[in-house]
């Protein structure tokens, strides 16, 4: 059975007859994750996210459509690692402001950018994209919308035991057993800023990662992957049906 909330699957009698005030776009990455995790993981977990809280705050009366996940991410910290699949931040604001525009054309009022990837950066681009649209602009990583520590012994930073135990959660067949895994240890800069991490530059992955994990997985569990996915798309639901309710040009006064 279709979900009325997913654009993908949604017939064209249905959407010209429902009117959305939300559109979600999760935007996920292609990338390689250990060796336990299968390249889609980030967007796997983002379209798995944005599912799940959209049928929430659907059956709440919101009219939200999840758009489909972007499939591709900023991976220029990984172009050494074989089909890490780069596009450039200048790529996703070209992308982004066509299906901004393409949704204002269509009437809708307010848009999500769920993120699944730790190196997509939308703030600056929604910025860009303020002065030229009248639709409400919005991003949020979704593994940002509760807090992980009260969930996982040490959730780590990539394919650690957060990433782990979502994916074991929402697609088991697609997740080799954790022993096969590589510890996810993180070879540390040798300046004190940037280990303190007041200070940023991006990180070479290769250097920084002997099997492209950061974080130890091996305390993941589906369980855990389940309550946290339970916590993150219940809050994240309730923000879709506050802002579905909300009139864009007051959500500030």
């Amino acid at each position: 059975m279709s979900r009325p909330y997913i654009l993908a699957e949604s017939t064209w009698r249905a959407v010209a007859a429902t009117s959305y005030e939300v559109a979600v776009l999760p935007w996920g990455a292609t990338e390689p994750h250990n060796y336990h995790l299968p390249y889609g993981t980030d967007t796997i977990q983002c379209d798995a996210v944005a599912a799940e809280a959209a049928r929430r705050a659907w059956e709440a009366g919101a009219r939200v459509t999840v758009l489909p996940t972007v499939p591709f991410g900023v991976q220029t910290t990984q172009l050494d690692l074989r089909l890490a699949l780069n596009v450039m931040p200048s790529t996703q604001l070209a992308i982004l402001a066509d299906l901004v525009s393409a949704l204002e054309g269509h009437g809708v009022r307010k848009l999500v950018v769920l993120n699944g990837h730790g190196g997509n950066d939308f703030k600056a681009m929604l910025r860009e994209l303020l002065p030229r649209t009248t639709l409400f602009l919005c991003a949020v990583n979704w593994w940002q919308v509760v807090d992980a520590r009260p969930y996982f012994e040490v959730p780590g930073d990539h394919a650690g035991e957060l990433e782990t135990s979502v994916v074991q959660h929402v697609a088991p067949t697609l997740v080799r057993p954790v022993a096969e895994a590589g510890s996810g240890a993180e070879r540390q800069p040798r300046i004190a800023a940037l280990r303190e991490r007041w200070a940023w530059s991006p990180r070479p992955w290769s250097k920084i990662s002997a099997d492209t994990g950061v974080g130890d997985p091996r305390a993941a569990t589906a369980e855990k992957g389940a309550r946290f996915l339970d916590a993150v798309s219940g809050r994240l639901a309730e923000f879709l049906v506050e802002l579905a309710a909300a009139d864009p040009a007051r959500i500030y006064e």
